[in-house]
């Protein structure tokens, strides 16, 4: 028996660290999950070492149309939607006075337009049934929540973009709690600081990831990373599994009266780095 049982949700960029780690804990808890990743292949295999039911929508998610694709796949597969994880998201650093325009804009359209896309396609799944179970008079939760970054909400030298989007998700993330309370919507953001994953590991040749086309360069620099340890008053990035932990409370019964909020999961960083 696990607390999400009977439960269907998505999660973006769910293939690898954080994503992965948050569908795991999820399937482990009972929820069907739709696994999506750009690579396909990456997507399927991680949807096959998940025990329990998935489905997979790979692709790019900043293209037109694939938003309402990806919610139609998981109604589809699973004929619901109960929680929504907009997770999706990469970064492409520099200074603001060497930042191109597509790389500023590329960082609005994965971290805030893409959250924003999904949710609206998911709007007549989510209010919809809320609607007939208002006049039942039964209270139905529902879940979305939105990735966000200390970054976004402290600001980060060298990510003027990643900072932009994510602070832009944590406005749409109150703007919907006061839209979709109303329909039993918990709407709420958690931001990271420092978590091991590919954005903040090293900096090196192999560590890369290709978007339409181009290859971008992940990681950050080594000093970075050997500061963080010394600003995090826990003293440790954390795991993509305690990562999940936050996202998973807010989809649980347990978050029904957290409403419209951003939940930091830093280990006591605040103001510092973000992954």
């Amino acid at each position: 028996m696990g607390v999400l049982d009977g439960k269907s949700a998505i999660v973006t960029g769910s293939a690898r660290g954080i994503g992965r780690a948050t569908a795991e804990l999820l399937s482990a808890q009972g929820a069907q999950v739709l696994i999506n990743d750009l690579d396909g292949d990456v997507a399927e295999q991680a949807a096959g070492e998940i025990a329990g039911e998935t489905a997979v929508f790979a692709g790019d998610l900043t293209r037109p149309g694939a938003a309402d694709d990806l919610v139609a796949k998981a109604i589809e597969a699973f004929g619901k939607i109960d929680i929504i994880v907009n997770n999706a998201g990469y970064t492409v650093d520099a200074p603001v006075h060497k930042m191109s325009d597509e790389h500023f804009q590329a960082m609005l359209d994965i971290h805030t337009i893409v959250p924003f896309r999904v949710i609206r396609a998911a709007a007549p799944h989510l209010r919809e049934p809320a609607k007939k179970e208002r006049e039942e008079g039964k209270e139905v939760f529902r879940k979305i929540v939105n990735i966000s970054s200390t970054s976004g909400t402290f600001g980060n030298a060298g990510q003027a973009n990643y900072s932009a989007g994510k602070a832009g998700v944590v406005g749409l993330t109150k703007t919907i709690a006061k839209e979709w309370g109303q329909f039993k919507v918990n709407v709420n953001a958690v931001a990271f600081g420092f978590i091991d994953t590919r954005l903040t590991q090293a900096k090196v040749d192999e560590n890369t990831m290709e978007i339409g086309g181009e290859k971008v360069q992940l990681g950050i620099p080594e000093q970075m990373r050997q500061m963080a340890s010394m600003l995090i008053p826990l003293g440790r990035p954390a795991s993509p599994e305690e990562a999940a932990g936050g996202v998973f409370f807010l989809c649980s019964p347990w978050s029904n009266y957290v409403h419209g909020q951003t939940l930091h999961v830093t280990g006591g960083l605040f103001g510092g780095m973000a992954g």
